[in-house]
């Protein structure tokens, strides 16, 4: 359905403005109308990453007014894949302040507001606040639900795009017109069950498809023109080149934006409710977590260790700890790779960072192998402490 325009127009465009934006001011739906629209809109982007790269890139481009950046982290040399909007020369520089300097190269025109800081319970609304937009370029589902219910609870719309391998999806959440993310995602998935981009590979350019899905998007919502996708999933197959839409319904039990909400406010602590791991791999875990340097000194002692990686063939490909052995967690979970767990041996697991080989352990203490242990920080933590000759990713 359409929707009226977000934003009121600006008084007017400049002369440099006017030259600028001029193949958007001959397309009839935007002209000169829609461009002032731009100039007077106040955008939030989300995470300066693989979707907030091309996502910040062509709103400036487009002539937003105001484009506002949260993010926390730096540059590492495994972003610049995907995300374009970064250089070799501004690795270990913060993400914002690297996206900023791009912007500015690409529309000095554009107003930026860096928020150098991590999103949290205590400065979401306020930040927020600020914007007439939110675009969600996060990569995780804690932050994911807290930029929904925050986006709800101050009656501001948002869209959303998320990538994994070879798929994206994207929609626009509004309460007013439709269905918020809860909606569509009640619960987060059990822990666990969704490996993130940084364990499970993402395609780079699969960003610029999803990213500038959520300008066309945003562009839509603050000139008023088209349709939306309130209520509409696009679901993209980069692999197989197909776009799906799935109709996306509001919910009249949803906890946050239904007829009884149970969700009033934000919660205390987004991470618990999505579970960085399940309750029955942190139970597992206690008192069964071994450092880089104890497995070490475990190695040089001769100890009869049976050590085992969980992650995937490729990943294995890119580095490994010497003396372990690839069993992929989901052939543990299974219980297909049971009888290759030796009894008498001291089993050690480890993933790249430790939340799929704390999931591994649990089953198999389930199993009945009680002694086993995981390593804290899987390889990146080896890799970081013990053997830095190894490549990281």
């Amino acid at each position: 359905m359409a929707l009226p325009p977000l934003v009121e127009p600006a008084a007017e465009l400049t002369v440099d403005e006017i030259r600028r934006y001029s193949r958007h001011l001959i397309i009839p739906d935007v002209g000169m109308d829609g461009q002032k629209r731009l100039k007077n809109s106040k955008v939030l982007v989300v995470g300066a990453g693989g979707l907030g790269s091309p996502a910040l890139l062509y709103l400036a481009a487009a002539g937003v007014g105001t484009l506002g950046i949260v993010d926390f982290d730096t540059v590492d040399e495994s972003n610049l894949q995907r995300q374009i909007i970064h250089g070799v020369s501004d690795i270990d520089k913060p993400k914002a302040q690297s996206a900023a300097e791009s912007i500015a190269e690409v529309n000095p025109l554009v107003n930026v507001v860096i928020h150098n800081t991590a999103l949290d319970r205590d400065n979401v609304k306020e930040i927020f606040s600020q914007y007439d937009l939110i675009v969600d370029g996060t990569d995780n589902f804690a932050t994911r639900y807290m930029v929904n219910d925050a986006a709800v609870l101050l009656g501001k719309p948002y869209v959303w795009g998320s990538i994994y391998r070879f798929d994206g999806q994207a929609s626009v959440f509004w309460e007013e017109h439709g269905p918020c993310y809860r909606c569509l995602y009640p619960e987060p998935p059990p822990p666990g069950m969704v490996p993130s981009c940084a364990e499970g590979g993402v395609l780079g350019v699969l960003c610029a498809s999803i990213g500038s899905i959520q300008v066309n998007e945003a562009i839509k919502l603050l000139t008023g023109i088209g349709e939306p996708l309130v209520g509409r999933l696009m679901v993209y197959d980069a692999l197989e080149m197909e776009y799906r839409k799935i109709k996306v319904r509001k919910d009249p039990n949803c906890a946050l934006c239904g007829d009884n909400p149970t969700v009033t406010d934000l919660l205390e602590d987004y991470e618990d409710f999505c579970g960085a791991v399940s309750a029955e791999a942190e139970e597992a875990t206690l008192n069964a977590t071994i450092t880089a340097r104890e497995l070490k000194d475990w190695q040089d002692a001769g100890k009869d260790l049976f050590l085992v990686d969980v992650r995937e063939p490729a990943e294995w490909e890119i580095n490994r700890i010497p003396g372990a052995t690839l069993i992929p967690k989901g052939e543990i979970l299974s219980g297909e790779a049971l009888s290759r767990f030796p009894q008498d041996r001291q089993i050690v697991l480890h993933c790249k960072s430790g939340v799929r080989s704390a999931e591994a352990l649990a089953a198999l203490k389930a199993a009945g192998f009680k002694d086993a242990v995981h390593l804290q920080g899987g390889i990146v933590s080896w890799v970081n402490t013990i053997d830095p000759s190894q490549p990281s990713y």
